[in-house]
């Protein structure tokens, strides 16, 4: 059995320059996303989502990001889970997506903000039945005594709402604000490229290169 110190991989697939770049960093998010659906990678949109809680102690799971824009980075969830709480404590986050495939990642930060109702509305409604219903059903994070009471939630649920539910109180999107993006491209001998954007005072964007 190879021993974890042995595990290793050598990056060459590719390089990233100053020069090369888009001078706004939603775009070049967007054409490096663009880049992983053309290679057709599994859930390019599935994201690395940490929070910490009012003491500190941070948190991660892997969400999926619905939406992206000038404002910022939306995905969904239950205001009342782990997370959610999180939010409601501590309202700022950090997002990463893992791409190693394309030997790529990017890493986002800044303060998140809940999305319009009207967002959440269209978004839930978009879902398909069962997630919509799921989304009713499952007290998330908290415990439960069994499989057997979730799924029997689900059919309460369903029974009372039928096909259309409303979207739950508890439920809706957030929209991480960035004030930075790093973006990283996997090099040989571990002298990997690192291109950060911040915003300045000014709302434009410097970007910088740091050491691997």
């Amino acid at each position: 059995m190879t021993s974890l110190a042995e595990l290793r991989k050598t990056y060459a697939l590719g390089s990233l320059d100053e020069t090369g770049v888009n001078a706004n960093p939603v775009h070049q998010f967007n054409a490096w996303f663009s880049q992983a659906l053309s290679a057709q990678l599994p859930e390019p949109n599935a994201m690395t989502l940490a929070t910490a809680d009012e003491h500190g102690r941070p948190s991660a799971r892997t969400v999926l990001i619905k939406g992206v824009d000038e404002r910022g980075f939306v995905f969904f969830t239950n205001y009342t889970s782990r997370k959610g709480m999180d939010l409601t404590h501590n309202p700022h986050a950090c997002l990463l997506f893992y791409w190693p495939e394309l030997e790529r990642q990017i890493r986002i930060e800044g303060p998140v903000v809940r999305v319009e109702a009207a967002e959440s509305d269209a978004y839930y409604a978009s879902r398909p039945l069962g997630s919509r219903l799921g989304a009713w059903a499952s007290p998330q994070s908290k415990v439960i005594e069994n499989r057997a009471w979730l799924e029997a939630r689900e059919q309460e649920i369903a029974a009372h709402y039928g096909d259309h539910p409303p979207r739950p109180p508890h439920w809706g999107g957030y929209r991480l604000v960035p004030e930075m993006l790093e973006f990283w491209q996997g090099r040989p001998s571990r002298l990997h490229d690192r291109l950060r954007y911040t915003r300045t005072a000014q709302g434009e964007w410097q970007i910088a290169r740091l050491a691997p």
